[in-house]
């Protein structure tokens, strides 16, 4: 009688190892023998899926358009300590708070400029942004002077008023020059010289077509860098104590943001009397390093 050939896992995997598997296959061969005893041994391949490299597409992992790389661009240079709006010569009354006693260290920093942020000229100033940012983006000059009007204005002190409407020209005359573009001669003439920082911001960015949401985070993140620099070089403090206190008033900054861009004109208000107390008194300081 002629016998059957046995097949062996062997000769299963020499044969497994010629047939070509495509990525959405998957193979279970199973096979049966029996040995001399006549026990069954079951025995189970399965081979590797085969996986092929195709090239990924040009902006992959890059995660922005051009457009919004330019965005970034722009407010990483507007809003940056090296853009020349002389941001540093100003402590916004902090130099008078610390000769006072009333910051003392890095703790006490901190909890007067989230006070500041949150419920003193950062949520004022940020308003004021956001209320330029939209008259700006509409073409709505009248709008928009009488915007520029009132921020002007809306400060507490000769010195802040020096502080804010320096930076605000700067920012405007720098940005024309360096950054020009169409539409923004014509909404800072609507300004009619009443152009103070948040206002400029706001103007700028709309012309250029920046979203109000990360110009608004940028310009909050800047004033408060500012701040904070101002507070280590008198207090003074170190760079990981500046750092910190950054990093602790990053969600007073968020909160802060949100509340200004679902605020109206008619949410304006200030409750930092002693901020405010602060920047009048630093007019008389016999000793002083900032303007502010």
């Amino acid at each position: 009688m002629r016998r059957r050939p046995m097949i062996t896992p062997r000769m299963i995997m020499a044969t497994i190892t010629t047939t070509v598997i495509t990525i959405t296959t998957v193979i279970t061969i199973t096979i049966n023998t029996t040995n001399i005893a006549t026990t069954i041994i079951t025995t189970t391949i399965t081979p590797m899926l085969m996986t092929t490299s195709e090239p990924a597409p040009a902006d992959a992992g890059s995660g922005m358009n051009a457009d919004q790389a330019a965005v970034l661009y722009r407010l990483m240079t507007w809003l940056s300590p090296s853009f020349p709006v002389g941001a540093f010569s100003y402590s916004s009354g902090i130099e008078w708070a610390v000769e006072a006693g009333d910051i003392t260290d890095a703790a006490a920093l901190r909890d007067w400029l989230a006070a500041m942020l949150t419920e003193g000229s950062g949520f004022c100033d940020a308003v004021f942004l956001a209320q330029a940012h939209r008259a700006a983006s509409a073409q709505d000059k009248a709008g928009l002077h009488e915007i520029a009007e009132l921020a002007a204005a809306f400060v507490p002190s000769r010195e802040r008023q020096l502080e804010t409407s320096t930076q605000g020209r700067a920012f405007v005359e720098i940005a024309r020059s360096a950054w020009a573009c169409d539409g923004l001669d014509e909404m800072v003439a609507a300004c009619d010289g009443m152009i103070v920082y948040p206002t400029a911001v706001g103007v700028v960015s709309a012309a250029h077509a920046i979203p109000l949401a990360p110009a608004m985070h940028a310009f909050l993140h800047a004033v408060v860098s500012n701040w904070i620099s101002a507070g280590a070089r008198l207090v003074p403090l170190g760079q990981t104590d500046s750092q910190r206190i950054l990093a602790s008033l990053e969600a007073d900054v968020a909160a802060t943001a949100k509340r200004a861009l679902e605020a109206s004109l008619d949410d304006l208000g200030s409750a930092t009397f002693r901020a405010d107390l602060a920047s009048l008194r630093h007019e008389t300081q016999y000793t002083r390093l900032f303007r502010s």
